[in-house]
């Protein structure tokens, strides 16, 4: 059997939860429960489950675009609690987009050498978009979940699928 990989982007309070810095919105907590089952899966099988996490420092030339958020430290960064997170699971802190960027992501997934890589989690026109296409660009075979996606704007969200799918060659199921 091949390996697979889970990466669950942002999943953090600062995004997901409705008093966060950066909600996503009521479609960010739609996608909760297949995020979890997802996670379970993965977990039962015991195949790789990766958190990008991220986590800024509080004067992060990120928030003069976006309201400080998920700030190193705070709640806010932390997985949300409905999350299932076993010490065996990696955390991987992140500052940009990309899960890629200034990260050890790359030697995780060198490490455990997934032939696929699954994605899940939010937002999908920003972090989700910016990890898959730098998957793509190492030439990984990567499944993104529609029902396991969210973004606070719905346009971005579906120009995002769109580009994931026709751009990139993921697969979206």
């Amino acid at each position: 059997m091949e390996k697979k990989a889970l990466i669950v982007v942002d999943m953090l309070k600062d995004f997901v939860e409705p008093d966060g810095k950066l909600y996503c919105g009521e479609t960010a907590q739609a996608i909760i429960s297949f995020v979890r089952n997802k996670i379970e899966e993965f977990h039962r099988s015991g195949e790789t489950v990766i958190f990008l996490m991220d986590n800024h420092a509080p004067d992060d030339p990120e928030f003069r675009m976006f309201p400080p958020h998920c700030v190193a430290g705070t709640s806010g960064a932390e997985v949300i609690d409905a999350l299932p997170v076993l010490p065996e699971d990696y955390r991987v802190p992140k500052t940009r987009y990309s899960g890629f960027f200034r990260t050890n992501l790359e030697e995780i997934l060198q490490k455990e050498a997934p032939k696929e890589v699954h994605l899940v989690g939010v937002c999908t026109s920003i972090c989700v978009l910016y990890t898959c296409a730098d998957l793509r660009n190492r030439d990984v075979d990567v499944v993104v979940y529609k029902e396991g996606v969210a973004d606070f704007d719905p346009e971005a969200h579906i120009f995002a699928l769109k580009n994931i799918e026709k751009v990139l060659g993921a697969r979206l199921v």
